[in-house]
């Protein structure tokens, strides 16, 4: 008989004894009757973590018993749960989930004979990487020698269990039985998570550490984006402010706050655009370069196409605070300064200024506002489609769709945005300051190389070989036919 086999064989009636029955508190009966009895399953710990997880596992269908030191007030649980002493509850069941922290596991140690043959679910996590010389799992296995520890299910927050968002959220467990590691899959599946198995329990030390691992798919969009900003935005102080207070004498540092902001926002957010879409251009490219899909990127390719998602979320923050800014330009003190003062000026004159007319100006102005109106609409487009309760509606075609052609139409309008603002200025010596290019004329490089190099990825002889490329093709292949 397996390991697994003998645990499930210590059922509650078989097991319980009369004093133990007299010592739990049930708060609701396990199952009614006329039924088979759901499986139960023992929590040691009554914190939020616990709750929160005997309140998934109810709604999964099992029955759940708890273990407390203070069985008669241990604060309100789950209706539907039984809470026993430890030790009541440790022999009623086969598995046990120990949702208590490390500092307190001393209590199991005195209950190593009870937990003889049992599958111990280790929960916890630490404040900080290396806190302990070993991993808790290994610990607690150190602890209760002849019980099968599995490390797993550490991800999950009191806050997620809560609010019930577990499909398709991975998890990972390690172990040394692989029938202890089984019986805690099928729970961890049973509540919709997808679980994955990392091993033995040498690996509890690296899932230990997942939890304390500070946005880790964000760090690179926001290095990127803290590098860009820090750039443009010195380098724009220089251009508007520091020119104008050397060469001309005026003092105008009040646009550090509004003016030169909004400039330095659109410029970021369009370059995080274009570096969304750029590694997947440079990876179209090298696998024609190749001639095969089955060679792996480099690593650097790898982790940025990776946090393309991240990179676009961060793109359109910023679209979004250039939005903001931009409402709020009619309502500066500077602008309305001038306007008060025009239109005093006017009055003190007796004359009004003349509306010319400029269709060509009328043309650009309004261009240029309906394609940013148009382009800030695709990119929340975008950015809603990139939730997963937003995204997991749709098909894998419709989100193709969305991502890849939208997005490409959400970079080109951007573009055209950024054209169209500079379209007149291009060949006036007054506007390279100390001979240095305007930040959009800078910002509009990496998107018109993306642009370019996906229009050839379009052509139709490009295009077909890439395809056939991603369709399983090799280029090796074919030469050997061939010959």
């Amino acid at each position: 008989m397996t390991f697994f086999n003998q645990c499930v064989n210590k059922t509650v009636d078989g097991v319980m004894s009369t004093e133990m029955k007299t010592e739990s508190m049930s708060l609701q009966p396990l199952a009614t009757s006329g039924g088979p009895k759901p499986q139960l399953l023992c929590i040691f710990g009554t914190g939020d973590l616990g709750r929160s997880l005997g309140l998934c596992l109810l709604q999964a269908g099992y029955s759940v018993v708890y273990g407390s030191r203070r069985p008669h007030s241990c604060g309100p649980l789950p209706q539907g749960a039984q809470v026993m002493s430890h030790v009541a509850a440790a022999q009623s069941t086969s598995v046990i989930f120990v949702c208590v922290h490390r500092e307190h596991y001393q209590f199991l140690e005195t209950m190593a004979p009870h937990l003889e043959g049992k599958v111990l679910v280790d929960l916890s996590n630490n404040l900080k990487k290396d806190m302990y010389p070993e991993a808790n799992a290994t610990y607690l296995q150190r602890l209760v020698p002849k019980a099968a520890v599995v490390k797993g299910l550490n991800t999950l927050s009191a806050w997620v269990l809560q609010n019930g968002v577990l499909a398709g959220k991975q998890v990972y467990l390690c172990g040394n039985t692989a029938e202890a590691k089984q019986a805690v899959a099928d729970v961890a599946t049973k509540l919709g998570l997808t679980v994955l198995d990392r091993g033995s329990l040498s690996a509890a030390r690296e899932l230990e550490d997942f939890p304390l691992q500070l946005f880790p798919q964000w760090r690179l969009p926001l290095r990127v984006a803290v590098c860009l900003t820090a750039f443009f935005f010195f380098y724009l102080l220089i251009r508007d402010v520091i020119y104008a207070y050397v060469e001309q004498g005026k003092d105008v540092s009040f646009r550090i706050m509004v003016a030169l902001a909004n400039k330095v926002f659109p410029i970021v957010s369009l370059i995080m655009l274009s570096l969304c879409y750029l590694p997947g251009v440079i990876a179209a490219f090298l696998q024609l370069y190749r001639g095969t899909k089955y060679k792996r990127f480099p690593d650097w390719l790898d982790r940025w196409m990776l946090c393309r998602k991240q990179m676009g979320l961060v793109a359109l923050g910023f679209a979004f605070l250039h939005a903001i800014y931009t409402f709020i330009i009619p309502i500066r003190y500077a602008v309305r300064h001038k306007l008060i003062s025009r239109v005093v000026d006017e009055m003190k004159n007796n004359k009004t200024t003349p509306f010319y007319f400029d269709n060509t100006e009328a043309w650009g102005t309004d261009s240029f506002f309906v394609l940013g109106i148009l382009g800030f609409f695709l990119y929340v487009l975008l950015g809603l489609t990139s939730l997963p309760s937003v995204g997991g509606t749709l098909s894998w075609r419709e989100f193709n769709f969305i991502q890849s052609k939208l997005g490409h139409l959400t970079l080109f309008i951007c573009t055209a945005h950024g054209y169209i603002y500079g379209w007149n200025k291009f060949l006036r010596l007054s506007t390279y300051k100390w001979y240095t290019p305007p930040g959009y004329m800078l910002c509009l490089i990496v998107p018109s190389v993306v642009l370019v190099l996906k229009v050839l990825l379009l052509l139709p002889c490009v295009d077909r070989t890439l395809t056939r490329i991603r369709q399983g093709w090799e280029r090796t292949q074919s030469k050997a036919t061939n010959l």
